[in-house]
C-alpha cells in the first residue's frame, strides 16, 4: 500500500527518494504513528518532504491517494486490523454514545457488518441502504442519512457519522499558488547569512559547559551576541503607471523583506533607473537621492533587487531625454550598466507573467541589461532569484 503511495507522491511532483520511504517504514515499524490518520499524515510529511514549499503538493497527493477509500483496491487488500477501528471508535465516542448505537445493533455488530461489506462489494454504489457508497441510508460511506455509521470520505452534510474515515484539513505552500506575505517570507529565507553582532546577551550552552568543566565545576557562564541575518539588501520599486495593478503584490514583498532582512534599504523609481531615486512618493521631486550617492554609499557586498514590469517605451531605456517625467541627461541603459558593474549579485523581479515578456521590446532590453537575471514575481521566481543572490 505504501509503495503505491510513494508512486503517487512522485506523480504529484513531490521529490521523495527511496531512502526517505525506508525511513517512513522504519518509523511506522516503531509505531510513531498507529491507528491515527492525522498522526500518519504528519509523520509522512515530516519524513518524506524536505522543503516546506512542497507541502501543498504533498497534501494534494495525500488527499488524492487516500480519498474515496471505499472504492480503492489498495484499501480492500490492506485487511484493516480490527483493533485499528476499535481504538479509533473509542477515541471519538463517549460512554453515552456507545449506548446509543442502536441503528444496526451495537459497535461489535457495526464492525462485523463493515468487514462483511468490504468482502462483498465489487463496485461503486450510489444510494440504497446496504453497500459502501454515497447517499442513501447505509451506515458506511458518505453524504448519507444513516443515524450512525462510518463516513468514508468527503465533507460532512448531516453531522451523523460516529467515525470519520478520511478528513483532509491540510493545505500549505506551493510555488504556483497566489503569492502572499507568509509565502514570500519562506522564499526569502533562502537568502540568509547568519552572523553574531552587538552585545552578548544569549547563553552559549556549549561554551558554558566547556568553561565550567575547565573551572573545576564552578559555573562559568558564557554569552554570545544574537544571531542575525547579515545579508545586506537594496530594493528598488517601480511605482505608478502600469505598476498600479501590482501595488498589493509589491506591498506584500516590501513587508516580508523588511521583516526578513535587518540590513535593507529601499528606494522608488518610475519605469527605469536614472540619476535620482526617492523614498517618499509624496516628496518625489523635493527629496530625491542621487543615484551616484547610492553607488558610492552601499558597497558591492549588497544584493540588489529591482521590482518592476519593465513595460515602457524603448526610448526610456536607450535615449537621452527618453524619460516620460523629466529630461534625463544620460540614458537609463547607462545607469543600469553602472549598477551591474558595481553589484555582481543583482536581479530584476517582474510581476507580469513570464509568458508575456517576449512581446514587449523594453522587457527584453531590460532583461538583457541585467544579464538575463529577470525572474517572475511568483514563489518559484522568488526562490530562483534568492538562490542566485545567495551564491
Amino acid at each position: 500500500m505504501l509503495i503505491r503511495f510513494f508512486l503517487a507522491l512522485h506523480e504529484g511532483k513531490v521529490p521523495v527518494s527511496i531512502r526517505e520511504q525506508l525511513d517512513l517504514l522504519e518509523a511506522l515499524k516503531q509505531r510513531f504513528a498507529f491507528a491515527d490518520m492525522d498522526a500518519f499524515y504528519y509523520l509522512a510529511r515530516t519524513v518524506l518532504v524536505k522543503d516546506e514549499k512542497h507541502f501543498d503538493k504533498f497534501d494534494v497527493a495525500f488527499k488524492k491517494y487516500f480519498e474515496g477509500l471505499e472504492n480503492s483496491s489498495d484499501f480492500m487488500d490492506a485487511l484493516i486490523p480490527e483493533d485499528w477501528l476499535r481504538k479509533e471508535m473509542e477515541k471519538v465516542l463517549s460512554k453515552e454514545e456507545f449506548e446509543k448505537l442502536q441503528a444496526i445493533g451495537d459497535l461489535e455488530k457495526l464492525l462485523e457488518t463493515f468487514y462483511k461489506r468490504l468482502e462483498e462489494q465489487k463496485k461503486r454504489h450510489q444510494g440504497g441502504n446496504k453497500w459502501i457508497g454515497t447517499g442513501g441510508t447505509s451506515p458506511f460511506g458518505a453524504f448519507g442519512m444513516s443515524p450512525e455509521g462510518f463516513r468514508m470520505a468527503g465533507k460532512s452534510r448531516n453531522q451523523r457519522a460516529v467515525k470519520v474515515w478520511e478528513k483532509r484539513e491540510y493545505r500549505n505552500l506551493d510555488d504556483s499558488v497566489e503569492i502572499g506575505i507568509r509565502n514570500i517570507k519562506v522564499a526569502l529565507r533562502r537568502l540568509r547569512r547568519f552572523t553574531r553582532q552587538g552585545m552578548p546577551d544569549q547563553l552559549d550552552l556549549d561554551d558554558t559547559i566547556r568553561s565550567t568543566a575547565r573551572n573545576a565545576g564552578l559555573l562559568d557562564i558564557k554569552l554570545v551576541p544574537e544571531r542575525r541575518n547579515g545579508v545586506k539588501v537594496l530594493i528598488f520599486f517601480d511605482v505608478g503607471g502600469s505598476m498600479d495593478p501590482h501595488i498589493r503584490m509589491c506591498e506584500e514583498l516590501f513587508s516580508a523583506a523588511r521583516s526578513e532582512f535587518k540590513h535593507m534599504e529601499y528606494f522608488y523609481f518610475h519605469n527605469f533607473i536614472y540619476e535620482g531615486v526617492w523614498k517618499d512618493n509624496y516628496r518625489r521631486w523635493s527629496e530625491r537621492t542621487s543615484t551616484y550617492d547610492i553607488l558610492r554609499t552601499y558597497g558591492s557586498d549588497y544584493r540588489v533587487i529591482f521590482v518592476g514590469d519593465a513595460s515602457m517605451s524603448p526610448y526610456e531605456i536607450g535615449s537621452v531625454g527618453g524619460s516620460v517625467e523629466h529630461w534625463n541627461e544620460e540614458p537609463g541603459e547607462v545607469w543600469m550598466r553602472r549598477f551591474t558593474d558595481v553589484y555582481e549579485r543583482l536581479i530584476w523581479l517582474n510581476p507580469e507573467p513570464e509568458s508575456s515578456w517576449g512581446y514587449t521590446s523594453s522587457v527584453q532590453w531590460a532583461r538583457k541589461l541585467v544579464k538575463e537575471r529577470m525572474f517572475p514575481l511568483t514563489l518559484k521566481g522568488l526562490d530562483d532569484g534568492m538562490r542566485f543572490l545567495s551564491r
